[in-house]
């Protein structure tokens, strides 16, 4: 049981020590990574995000859009009766 254990411990101790060191080269990537890079990655996530906006704000203007086959006709909403609402309406049989 003890040599079990044992056994154990230090598989666990070798599979933290490979991922610390795995961890330590993706950091190591990272900080090598000089400060011009940084910044040109940076501004190509930039110059993407105002593409996106743009595209974004051409469609809500709607400026190249035509949409006068869906207006309404202001003659044809007269042939369209007026419903008059019921005030007389009173619920108190309800609660008798």
């Amino acid at each position: 049981m003890y040599k079990i254990f044992k056994l154990t411990i230090i598989i666990a101790f070798i599979a933290l020590s490979l991922n610390a060191e795995s961890n330590k080269t993706v950091s190591e990537k990272n900080s090598t990574m000089t400060r011009a890079e940084k910044s040109k990655k940076h501004i190509e996530e930039q110059i993407a995000r105002e593409k996106k906006f743009a595209k974004e704000q051409k469609f809500y203007q709607g400026k190249d859009y035509n949409l006068s086959s869906h207006e309404v006709d202001l003659d044809s909403l007269k042939s369209i009766p007026v419903i008059e609402p019921e005030y007389d309406f009173s619920m108190d049989h309800v609660y008798d």
